[in-house]
């Protein structure tokens, strides 16, 4: 039997705000007692065992084959119907999936997050809801730098080498006319408040009728 759920999928481009803007949206609808649960496209990068170190971090990770979409749809569906999944578990500094997963348990709202979320129709088409973060270029890069040298140990030319070589021409090929399919832009990520409480009105709006039927 189908599970109730409301599917929301969020897009943007690196650094964009896509992560703040989901927390902030998963964090409005708690307080009034709606529980989401979020899966990340970032989860989904293919396991690449039978690559070396330095052959993983040569790889494109901006590319749609770098996530296993075919997973992350059977996930999307499998929690719709009421199902529990085991999220896979990304590791950045190895460039590689760890061998643990997170149990996710079914929602009413679950909101998918990355990048190619909009760019890949059979994912695209599950959603609905659709949201855009749009921020400006400049800030995305500079979010960019920082996150990878604080957070994910890279050296300063690797991420400047990564942004010419993948990032920067998968943005422009996938994730920028991805916009277009989007039902609400929010540009400036995070200090958009009016944009995310607008967003988290409408999915408690939907949340309270799909509860009345």
């Amino acid at each position: 039997m189908s599970y109730q759920t409301i599917i929301v999928g969020i897009a943007g481009g690196t650094g964009s705000g896509k992560t703040s803007v989901t927390q902030a949206i998963i964090r409005n609808l708690e307080k009034t007692g709606i529980h989401s649960i979020l899966l990340e496209q970032d989860s989904y990068y293919k396991a690449n065992d039978h690559l070396t170190y330095e052959e993983r971090t040569a790889l494109n990770y901006d590319h749609p084959n770098a996530i296993d979409f075919d997973l992350l749809e059977k996930h999307i569906l499998e929690l719709k119907d009421g199902k529990s999944i085991e999220k896979p578990i990304y590791d950045f500094q190895v460039h590689n999936r760890v061998d643990e997963t997170q149990h996710i348990e079914p929602a009413n709202i679950i909101i998918v997050e990355g990048i190619l979320v909009l760019a890949i129709a059979k994912i695209r088409n599950l959603f609905d809801t659709k949201i855009f973060v749009d921020t400006d270029d400049d800030e995305r890069l500079l979010r960019r730098i920082e996150r990878d040298l604080n957070e994910r140990a890279r050296s300063f030319e690797s991420i400047k080498n990564q942004y010419i070589n993948t990032v920067k021409p998968m943005h422009l090929e996938f994730v920028e006319p991805s916009k277009r399919y989007a039902d609400v832009i929010i540009p400036r990520g995070k200090d958009n408040k009016v944009g995310i409480n607008m967003v988290a009105s409408r999915l408690r709006y939907l949340f309270n009728k799909m509860n009345q039927k």
